[in-house]
């Protein structure tokens, strides 16, 4: 029998918020199936401020260059995948009130990834470690909240994703491009 792939919906003008630990698959997820140029990563911008992915002192600055591009994008309509862990339900509200603000539908993406697999992951990334106390951390933070509703959060749609899972992608049709703030 052969493996069928899951098919992801996703509006063509959509946020696209990927959420999960350290070396759960986001980015290698993200890589895969969208455009460079759609990929928000915290750890790009983090790198644009200081020369440095790994520079945790740099991310309030990479987190609001993130935020700019992002309102900038859904202002065109423009699809936005941001790839950071996510894990916080208040950073993820943020993320929300900007889809809301531009009126684009908000997609969530969870990886459910088992934790010994995020912190050989992590551990193994050339150039830059997260340490496995921090991935025990942030699966620790995560995993209460994976048996919420995360409709209720405000996303249109939230997919699941377990390890080695087959995807793909489907987009409807962008909107056009509008710009719905009424500046004075």
């Amino acid at each position: 029998m052969a493996n069928t792939a899951k098919v992801l919906n996703i509006p063509g003008s959509a946020m696209v918020v990927l959420i999960g630990a350290a070396g759960s698959g986001k980015s290698t997820f993200a890589r895969a199936h969208f455009r460079a140029t759609e990929i928000l990563s915290s750890d790009f911008f983090r790198g644009m401020v200081s020369d440095d992915e790994g520079d945790q002192e740099a991310t309030p600055d990479a987190f609001a260059l993130l935020h700019l591009a992002l309102e900038k994008r859904l202002c065109r309509g423009k699809l936005c995948v941001v790839d950071a862990t996510n894990i916080r339900a208040e950073h993820r509200l943020r993320l929300l009130e900007y889809a809301r603000s531009y009126k684009r539908s908000a997609v969530a993406i969870i990886f459910e990834t088992p934790l010994r697999i995020c912190v050989e992951r992590a551990a193994s990334r050339p150039g830059r470690t997260v340490s496995a106390t921090i991935v025990r951390q942030q699966a620790k933070q995560l995993a209460p909240q994976l048996d919420d509703d995360f409709l209720r959060e405000g996303f249109l749609k939230v997919f699941r994703l377990k390890l080695m899972e087959q995807v793909e992608i489907r987009r409807s049709k962008a909107a056009s491009p509008r710009n719905d703030r009424h500046d004075s």
